[in-house]
C-alpha cells in the first residue's frame, strides 16, 4: 500500500499553477523553484512562512515539505508573535520575501528573487514528488485568550484529502469536470486557514491557478481579475466583497465567488451574483477541523458536508455540542458552534457557541443580529456587542455601525423590522470603520477593546 501522496495535480506540467502580472507560471517552473529553495533551507526545521507574495509562499512551502520541514502559519507577522514561535520551537528559521523583516535571535531565510523562465529547459527534473502522508506540514497558527498561539498541526494526508473533495465540489459549482483551467484572485493572506487551503492549495492539489499577489482596493481586485483569462474565480471574505460591491468599480465577469470566514447574508449574496454573473459559494469550517461544508447562499441556509464528513450532536445534562468526524478529520472534533442538524451531512447554522446571548429571557446570537444589522441598505459595516455590565442590572446590546448616510433613528427603525424589541439596541455608536484583521475578521477581543474605547470606559 502507497503511503505517500503527491506535491503537485498536475497532468500536464506546462500548466499554470500560478500567474505574476498577467503573466503564467507553469507547473514545471513551480518545481525547478521549489527545488531550488530546498537546497538553501537549513538541514532541519520548522520553518515560518512569511511572504507576502502567493507564489514565494507557495515555492517556500514546496521547498519546506521536499526537505520534510513542517510550515508552521501565524495570524501575523507580529515581532511578539514571532519572538513566541521561537521560543516554542527549536531550530525555527524564518522564510521572506520582505528584506526589512527581522527578529532578534530568529535567522531569517530571503526568498530567492524571481527570474524570467528559470530552469525551464527540457533538462529540468519535472518528477513530481511523493511526500509521506503522515508528515506533519503545515501547522496553523490562532490566537488564544491568552494571546499564545495555538496551533492546530495537519498532515500532508489530511491536506489532500481536504483539498481534493474542496475542488471537486467548486467544479460541481462550476459544471466543470475538474478546476484545470480556473483561475483565482484571492484576496486573504495565505497564512490565514482560508487563504491557504482555498488559493495555494486549491492550485497545488486542486488543479486550479492562483494570482501572485493579495489586492485590497476594489479597484485593484478588479484589475486582478481582468488581467486572468476565464473560468476565474475570486476568494473573498463578506467585509472584503461588500466593500467591493459598494465601491461601484466596474467588475469584471467572474465564473465563481468563493466567500468564508463568516455567514454572508442573502441580500448580499444575489448582488454579488448579478454583478459577477456567477454563482456565489460559502465555505464553512475552521482551523480545528479545516473545511467543512459549502452552500450556495442564494438558495438557502442548509449547508453540505465535504466527501465522508459527517456531523452529530451530543448532549451532556443541559449542555450541546456538535461533532465532526471522517473523511480528512482525523478524530472527531467539536466544534464551535450551534447547528440544526437535518442529516449528518445537511445542517443549518444558528451561530457560535459563546456567540449566544440573553436579554429580558430571549435567546438570540451575535451574528444573527449583525446579519440583520449588515443587510439594511446604507450601512457598510456593523457590529452589535453585549457590553459586560451596566448600572440597572440590565444588559443590552450595543450596535457599532459605519453608515455615513444613516442616522441612528433611521437604523432602529430599520432594525425594529427584523429583530425582536429585546434585541433593537438602546444606542447606536457610528464610527469610521471597525478593526477588522486583513482577513476581514472581527475578534470578539478586538471589538471589546475598540467598545470600551469609544464608549470611554477603561478596560
Amino acid at each position: 500500500m502507497d503511503t505517500t501522496l503527491p506535491l503537485l495535480a498536475a497532468v500536464d506540467l506546462d500548466a499554470p499553477v500560478a500567474w505574476r502580472q498577467g503573466e503564467a507560471i507553469s507547473a514545471r517552473r513551480f518545481l525547478a523553484d521549489a527545488r531550488a529553495e530546498s537546497a538553501r533551507l537549513p538541514g532541519a526545521g520548522p520553518m515560518v512562512n512569511l511572504c507576502g507574495d502567493r507564489y514565494r509562499f507557495a515555492v517556500g512551502l514546496g521547498a519546506a515539505l521536499m526537505r520534510g520541514h513542517t510550515s508552521l502559519l501565524p495570524p501575523n507577522a507580529l515581532p511578539d508573535t514571532l519572538a513566541r514561535l521561537r521560543g516554542a520551537h527549536a531550530g525555527l528559521y524564518g522564510y521572506t520575501d520582505d528584506a526589512a523583516l527581522a527578529v532578534t535571535g530568529l535567522p531569517m531565510l530571503q526568498a530567492a528573487p524571481m527570474t524570467p523562465d528559470a530552469a525551464t529547459d527540457a533538462a529540468t527534473d519535472a518528477t513530481i514528488p511523493r511526500l509521506a502522508a503522515d508528515l506533519q506540514a503545515a501547522c496553523l497558527l490562532t490566537s488564544g485568550s491568552t494571546g499564545q498561539p495555538q496551533p492546530h498541526a495537519k498532515t500532508w494526508g489530511q491536506i489532500v484529502v481536504n483539498i481534493r473533495a474542496e475542488a471537486e465540489r467548486l467544479a460541481d459549482f462550476l459544471e466543470r469536470p475538474t478546476l484545470a483551467g480556473v483561475n483565482l484572485v484571492a484576496t486573504v493572506p495565505a497564512q490565514h486557514s482560508y487563504g491557504f487551503e482555498s488559493s495555494v492549495l486549491l492550485a497545488l492539489l486542486g488543479g486550479a491557478a492562483f494570482d501572485s499577489g493579495r489586492p485590497f482596493y476594489p479597484a485593484d481586485v478588479a484589475a486582478a481579475l481582468a488581467r486572468l483569462p476565464r473560468p476565474r474565480m475570486l476568494v473573498t471574505t463578506p467585509f472584503h466583497l461588500k466593500t467591493l460591491l459598494l465601491s461601484e468599480v466596474a467588475l469584471p465577469p467572474t465564473d465563481l465567488v468563493l466567500c468564508a470566514t463568516a455567514p454572508l447574508s442573502p441580500q448580499l449574496a444575489l448582488q454579488a451574483e448579478r454583478v459577477f454573473g456567477g454563482p456565489l459559494v460559502e465555505i464553512y469550517g475552521c482551523t480545528e477541523a479545516g473545511q467543512v461544508a459549502t452552500r450556495r447562499t442564494v438558495h438557502g441556509e442548509t449547508w453540505r458536508t465535504f466527501g465522508a464528513l459527517r456531523l452529530k450532536r451530543e448532549t451532556d445534562g443541559a449542555q450541546e455540542r456538535f461533532i465532526v468526524e471522517g473523511g480528512h478529520v482525523a478524530e472527531p472534533t467539536p466544534l464551535s458552534d450551534v447547528l440544526q442538524l437535518e442529516s449528518a451531512q445537511r445542517f443549518r447554522l444558528l451561530g457560535r457557541a459563546n456567540d449566544l446571548i440573553h436579554v429580558a429571557g430571549k435567546r438570540s446570537s451575535l451574528a444573527h443580529l449583525n446579519h440583520h444589522l449588515n443587510s439594511i441598505d446604507g450601512v457598510v459595516d456593523g457590529a452589535f456587542w453585549m457590553p459586560d455590565e451596566v448600572a440597572d442590572g440590565i444588559v443590552r446590546p450595543i450596535a457599532f455601525v459605519v453608515a455615513p448616510g444613516l442616522g441612528a433613528a433611521q437604523l432602529v427603525a430599520a432594525l425594529r423590522e427584523r429583530l425582536e424589541p429585546q434585541f433593537v439596541p438602546r444606542r447606536i455608536v457610528h464610527v469610521d470603520a471597525l478593526p477588522r484583521e486583513a482577513t476581514g475578521k472581527l475578534t470578539a477581543e478586538s471589538l471589546r477593546r475598540f467598545a470600551l474605547e469609544k464608549l470611554g470606559a477603561v478596560s
